[in-house]
């Protein structure tokens, strides 16, 4: 723990036990905000991102996207649901409820914004991906 020198009302909220704590709730969650671990605890903000970047040595950063590839199996997949959907498609009415558009697929939703998907990583840790 790093002693505060200063003058004044000496430091609490740097102690042993909340760096310990912060450590914890960071290995719990990689994407706690600060604001999030200062009120979990009852300290102060400013004194976690200390806690943080000077005694953890972790800073944050944003994940990186990386282009997904399909795999075999997942090709084989959707020429089954194609396939499944022919088959569906011999009633006239089902063609009525489909929505077509270029071929551009979508798996899932992930509206996280690119702040809200950041992690808190050490100097040694390989940066976070995405796909």
């Amino acid at each position: 723990m790093k002693v505060n020198t200063r003058s004044g009302r000496p430091s609490t909220g740097r102690t042993d036990e909340n760096v310990e704590s912060v450590h914890r709730l960071l290995t719990e969650d990689h994407r706690a905000t600060l604001q999030m671990i200062a009120d979990r605890l009852n300290i102060g903000k400013e004194t976690v991102r200390r806690i943080v970047t000077e005694d953890l040595g972790k800073s944050k950063i944003c994940v990186r996207f990386v282009p997904h590839a399909l795999t075999a199996e997942q090709k084989q997949e959707r020429v089954v649901y194609c396939q499944d959907l022919l088959l569906m498609g011999q009633d006239e009415c089902f063609w009525e409820n489909i929505i077509t558009g270029d071929e551009t697929w979508c798996f899932a939703s992930d509206p996280a914004t690119k702040q809200q998907s950041a992690d808190w990583v050490g100097q040694n840790s390989s940066k976070p991906k995405k796909l």
